[in-house]
């Protein structure tokens, strides 16, 4: 029977198991049966619900080759031949193959005794080259060729931090600090020290246990299965939430910059936010049904690019355009002050991501840098932009300071069209892990016809369902706060407290256990008043004769 501590992916991944795998599962086999026993797991025969997790969370912290596919294999042979099967998931420490000539093991004396912690494997096949090409010999030993590192350096792994944190969140700093007042920017700094406190956990939990690559892993090693379903499950929903948000932002800014537009059907009258909130899901329906979102990643990447670009438009409409910063507000407004903690929360939701990328590093040592340098500057772009977009506005700021801007500078016209371009690229990327896990749960064979049909109703009813909430609650600043404050809070402060203490128990000294209450406490207190300051919110704005919806 196979331990518990195999990865949950490792057989979609290899096909089945290495012969490390299978010795160390045979060696410790009923140890870690009483373990997953009393975890509420199971011997690892059954696949545990998601098993598509990893691979496509990997879009977030891995580029790969493109390709572009509609209607690939089943999830089977998508999840161990595509290109979300991502070569940085398999590391020395995880598996460990032994190199073959041909079809015949490759016996390397004296190198596995005297390299054990490498791994030596030769290089691709090729019948034109040569066999001294491929090794060399040398007093009866044949060297093989090493072959070059893998994973993420520390630079393209700080980019993928920081792509994961800075995303359009920084479009709804100056609106926080509105509600709070100037007090605002000390809480963004806080929250951010927080989710890099809960950052590090992630990685202790990783390290807990070998296999563990996922959040939703953490949550089985802490809970058992009941924990892996319910944190994959609020996982879900915060990326179908942010789906939402992507379709009333693009409503909200293109209605925008062509006011005038509405459509009339059956006598039934639609407004310009409506129009073009719909028009934008019908857009990226064809990527939500591809496979394959190579390209879209390569796209997508630059999130934090279109994040400065947007800043710097900002920037550059209040010092070269004339606006200037004038504007002043409140040092402390107590009201305003739930709201504007959960439109912080939702600028700190990367933890979903962060155990993918601590995966994808070469050196994950670097880790903890990597986090801390991407929650930095981050941090830096997030209190500017509040700052001085407040200072240009000021009880003007609108929930999105795009909305702000003159129409009439070609730096606002950057700002904004940046802002529309955006979405179209992060859409796909965001639903297709929602997706992906449905299909996991249809009786059908991955292979048939009925699978594919399923799969592309299944992304096309989850595209219609957003269109519909983004209609009914076309609130961009009151939505983000929810998301921020009832999702983003569970994900980034109260779980990762919650698994490490469940992880480690006794084992930890009292001052961690200590600061893992008071961070759960924090973040439990933010996820009750932002969560109802949000929705009390929404519901005041229907009040209003201008938010009524036709």
């Amino acid at each position: 029977m196979r331990s518990q501590k195999v990865p949950y992916w490792a057989d979609k991944e290899a096909g089945g198991e290495s012969e490390d795998e299978s010795r160390s599962g045979s060696e410790s086999g009923s140890e870690d049966n009483e373990e997953g026993d009393a975890r509420g797991g199971t011997s690892g025969s059954v696949p545990l619900w998601p098993q598509s997790y990893r691979q496509s969370m990997d879009m977030y912290s891995t580029l790969q080759s493109p390709s572009i596919s509609l209607f690939s294999p089943g999830l089977h042979h998508r999840l161990s031949s595509s290109h979300l099967a991502s070569s940085y998931q398999k590391f020395p420490s995880d598996h460990r193959d032994e190199p073959t000539l041909g079809t015949q093991p490759l016996k390397i004396p004296f190198l596995q005794d005297q390299e054990k912690k490498e791994d030596y494997v030769l290089p691709y096949s090729d019948p034109v080259r040569k066999l001294e090409d491929q090794f060399v010999k040398s007093d009866s030993v044949y060297v093989v060729e090493k072959p070059e590192p893998t994973g993420s350096s520390f630079l393209q792994g700080l980019f993928n931090g920081m792509n994961v944190l800075a995303g359009v969140g920084v479009l709804t700093t100056p609106y926080a600090l509105k509600e709070a007042g100037w007090v605002a920017v000390v809480y963004l700094c806080l929250l951010s020290l927080f989710c890099f406190y809960t950052g590090i956990l992630l990685r202790r939990c990783l390290e807990s246990e070998p296999g563990l690559a996922t959040y939703p892993d953490i949550g089985q090693a802490a809970f058992g299965n009941t924990g892996r379903i319910i944190i994959s499950i609020i996982l879900y929903t915060e990326l179908y939430a942010c789906c939402v948000e992507f379709l009333i932002l693009e409503g909200d800014n293109l209605s925008a910059l062509f006011p005038g537009a509405h459509l009339s059907v059956a006598g039934v009258h639609f407004d310009s936010k409506t129009v073009f909130s719909v028009l934008t899901a019908l857009f990226v329906l064809p990527t939500v049904w591809l496979r394959d979102l190579s390209y879209l990643s390569y796209v997508s990447a630059g999130g934090v690019i279109a994040s400065m670009v947007v800043a710097f438009s900002v920037v550059g409409v209040g010092a070269i355009d004339g606006v200037g910063f004038y504007e002043t507000g409140p040092l402390f407004k107590l009201s305003g002050l739930p709201v504007s903690i959960g439109l912080f929360g939702f600028c700190y939701s990367g933890h979903a991501v962060f155990p993918n990328i601590y995966s994808s590093l070469r050196n994950r040592n670097d880790y903890n840098k990597v986090l801390g340098v991407s929650f930095i500057l981050c941090t830096l772009l997030y209190a500017g932009m509040a700052v001085l977009g407040f200072k240009m506005f000021g009880a003007d700021t609108a929930s999105q300071i795009t909305l702000n801007l003159p129409k009439q500078f070609l730096a606002s016209k950057i700002a904004v069209w940046t802002t529309v371009v955006n979405p179209f690229t992060k859409f796909a990327l965001t639903m297709t892990p929602v997706a992906l896990s449905l299909e996991e749960l249809l009786p059908h064979s991955p292979d048939s016809l009925k699978h594919r049909s399923s799969s592309i109703f299944i992304r096309t009813a989850l595209v219609v369902s957003t269109i519909g909430v983004a209609v009914l609650v076309p609130f961009f600043g009151y939505v983000m706060a929810f998301i921020g404050s009832f999702l983003s809070m569970t994900v980034s402060l109260i779980l990762p407290c919650a698994c490490f203490l469940a992880i480690f128990g006794k084992k930890i000294s009292m001052i961690q256990i200590f600061f893992c209450v008071m961070v759960m406490l924090i973040g439990f207190i933010c996820l009750v008043l932002g969560t109802y300051s949000s929705i009390s919110g929404i519901v005041a704005s229907y009040s209003q004769p201008d938010n009524f919806l036709p």
